[in-house]
């Protein structure tokens, strides 16, 4: 690797740059890449400043122009005056940043190392003799031109690559002083495809909601931050939601912005299953040419200009295992594994009909880890192969991975009892699951779940940061304190590091063949079933969330168990009871931070470390409180189980006050959209269940568990009655 770094760095500081209308001639020496001593007065720097200009050529794609105009706004934030945009060298002012490659008017002499960029300083001289001082910024692609792009603004001006979800505003100068002699180059990054998944975004959907604007759950503005975003933190992909249909909108931003469009596992060729028409078989063994029909359907909404990663492989609708819907392989492991080895191959047929060049990815979700494990799957060599995590960061690979595959992992994870809200993934449990996967050269893919983004900012750019840097990174502790001192300041950097230490080993865990922690998710989603088993018990009835509009309502746990609410109550006193303490003790140790805390970031040290202290911590005294009242319910203690619930409600009441506070400037209404943990459903029923113990004659809910069915209620509106394409 560094024998290419180096031959990289003699490339980009021997090259020769012209053309933007004008020649333009960079006079770099080739002697500092190989080591030797330079001949220049090291004190005359570069002096940087508003009335800097940027020049980038016409010539260069939509995606470059758009992250110069990115870098005069941040230079706006920082001088306080947005620098000119230029596009001759004519036009250049005595001090000019030129954009990219494309001023030679070569090609890229560097194939070897896509995405690898340079920043460099020099002199030009132009034409008419006149002198430019010059800050280049250069890519050996169009990604890491944009790169480069953003390494500056955050090295040299600045900016924090979450500056949109952290409110993190640069320190206001009015000038910055580069080397004249800097030579710096960074990349190529360790894993090839890097990106996010805004997936159950339920908080973003009930922010910024598109529907009436821009025909999209989220606004068109809000995915341009989010395309934003994974670039600054050198990302090169994204999965643009959960279930939307082949070319909507925020494709088309994900296009202008030059980010590779992925697919939901769930959607393989791009098609939403979720919204297969009612009355049509989806079935692979009887029916196959209904899904062939979507497949190719799909396939031919994409524009050709569309830069795609495939997603191929066969699951059931909604997310759920193919095998659930088809009798023809259910509890039959190797004929479901050769019914998905036939999907995958028809799907690439259709595909490389219109993309000779594709790139496919399959991702091993649920059974089809098993399935690969067992030998029943078989997965064609050019395929990239994408081992998930557990949801909690651990790999599900088994020590199988091997070179050429990926990851795909989790910050945030909706399943009813894991993290919507906040973060949940410790940064070492991150880097060590990344980290075996690096050993393994299993670098070819790496996808973060990061739902809605603002809740899980550190353990987003955590993932993103491995996988451009690796384990050359450091630490998972080096991590923490470098966090804490960019986004709090030096001061409390040390005493946050170790917050978000012990944030991450406060939870209870839920026993079971693995441990896993309590998530924000958990102690709603019991805490609801708990109040509705006492006050309705059996039947309760699941509604469907993301699935089509025609599925049926289910029956909830059956056979009924009317001992469940019982135990399950003293379970969770148990185990909520224990983690009190640890929850108390993180709680104090972040309020003694807060004053060392700059006070320009207090108010995202209140969203990002308080305000998701408070969710879990008032989520595990609301659990407990609900239970002691079940507890005491069932020895006839009416008395203390009232006394118990209006405890649980002010618990519930006091992760309100706190979610209010994150809820500033731009961020009002920011968790309106908390539908799928449901911190304000769970206060309605704890209101009504204090009427049912003050007269168990009181209205009852209606026997109905909504697990997800608000959330992509509301997710999915913008879609209307539209269906899968099948003809």
């Amino acid at each position: 690797m560094m024998r290419r770094i180096t031959e990289l760095s003699e490339k980009f500081a021997c090259r020769e740059i012209s053309r933007v209308g004008t020649l333009i001639v960079l006079i770099f020496s080739c002697a500092v890449a190989r080591g030797q001593a330079r001949t220049m007065n090291s004190s005359v720097g570069i002096t940087v400043n508003g009335n800097t200009t940027i020049l980038v050529g016409t010539d260069q794609p939509g995606p470059v122009q758009l992250a110069a105009s990115d870098l005069a706004r941040d230079m706006h934030s920082v001088f306080g005056v947005e620098p000119k945009i230029v596009r001759t060298a004519t036009e250049a002012a005595p001090v000019t940043i030129a954009v990219g490659d494309a001023l030679s008017g070569a090609a890229p002499d560097h194939a070897s190392a896509p995405e690898a960029f340079s920043i460099t300083t020099g002199v030009a001289t132009l034409p008419s003799g006149r002198s430019v001082k010059v800050i280049r910024l250069d890519g050996s692609d169009m990604r890491g031109t944009i790169y480069a792009i953003y390494q500056f603004s955050q090295q040299y001006l600045g900016i924090d690559p979450m500056y949109y979800w952290t409110d993190h505003q640069p320190v206001h100068r009015t000038v910055i002083h580069l080397p004249a002699s800097l030579h710096e180059v960074y990349g190529p990054p360790v894993f090839r495809y890097r990106g996010f998944f805004i997936n159950d975004e339920d908080l973003l959907t009930g922010w910024a909601p598109g529907e009436a604007k821009d025909h999209t759950g989220i606004s068109l503005a809000v995915w341009n931050k989010i395309c934003e975003t994974i670039l600054r933190l050198k990302g090169n992909m994204i999965v643009a939601g959960t279930w939307p249909f082949p070319s909507e909108p925020q494709d088309h931003v994900v296009a202008e912005r030059g980010l590779l469009l992925n697919q939901h596992h769930a959607e393989p060729l791009g098609v939403n299953f979720s919204r297969w028409p009612q009355g049509v078989p989806y079935n692979f063994t009887t029916n196959p040419q209904y899904i062939e029909n979507a497949w190719k359907n799909a396939v031919a909404a994409y524009p050709q200009s569309q830069q795609i990663l495939w997603e191929i492989g066969l699951r059931g609708l909604s997310d759920q295992p193919y095998s659930a819907l088809d009798p023809a392989v259910r509890g039959n492991e190797k004929a479901q594994g050769k019914l998905i080895s036939k999907a995958i191959a028809d799907q690439i047929r259709i595909v490389r009909a219109k993309y000779p060049n594709a790139v496919f990815i399959t991702d091993l979700w649920m059974e089809g880890a098993r399935l690969m494990q067992q030998g029943d799957l078989v997965i064609p060599h050019d395929v990239i192969t994408v081992w998930a995590d557990t949801g909690y960061g651990d790999m599900q690979d088994g020590g199988d991975v091997h070179a050429g595959q990926g990851a795909y992992i989790h910050v945030a994870m909706y399943n009813g009892v894991a993290n919507q809200l906040s973060e949940l993934t410790p940064v070492d449990r991150i880097f060590s699951s990344l980290g075996r996967f690096q050993k393994a050269e299993a670098t070819s893919f790496l996808l973060v779940n990061t739902s809605d983004i603002r809740p899980v900012t550190m353990g987003a750019s955590a993932v993103l940061d491995f996988g451009w840097k690796g384990s050359a990174i450091g630490s998972s502790d080096e991590f923490y304190r470098h966090w804490a001192t960019e986004e709090y300041g030096p001061k409390a950097a040390t005493q946050i590091a170790d917050v978000y230490k012990a944030y991450f080993n406060a939870p209870a865990q839920r026993t079971g063949p693995v441990s896993r922690p309590y998530g924000d998710n958990y102690y709603h989603t019991i805490a609801r079933e708990l109040m509705r088993n006492v006050m309705v018990q059996w039947p309760t009835y699941f509604l469907p969330g993301q699935a089509p509009q025609w599925t049926q309502a289910r029956p909830w746990r059956v056979p009924y168990d009317p001992n469940w609410a019982e135990t399950q109550a003293e379970r969770e006193i148990a185990a909520c009871g224990s983690a009190v303490p640890r929850w108390d003790a993180v709680w104090k140790e972040a309020e003694a931070a807060e004053p060392n805390v700059s006070v320009d970031r207090r108010l995202f040290y209140q969203a990002s470390v308080l305000t998701m202290i408070a969710i879990n911590r008032d989520s595990n005294q609301m659990l407990l409180s609900l239970s002691r009242a079940i507890a005491a319910l069932h020895k006839g203690d009416h008395a203390t189980a009232i006394s118990q619930v209006n405890a649980a409600l002010a618990a519930v009441d006091a992760i309100k006050e706190s979610e209010s506070k994150a809820e500033y400037g731009r961020w009002k209404n920011w968790y309106r959209g908390d539908w799928l943990t449901g911190v304000d459903r769970t206060r309605q029923l704890l209101m009504t269940f204090a009427n049912f113990l003050k007269n168990p004659d009181a209205p009852v809910p209606p026997p109905v568990e909504l697990g997800n069915w608000e959330a992509y209620y509301h997710i999915q509106h913008y879609e209307g009655q539209r269906t899968v394409d099948v003809k």
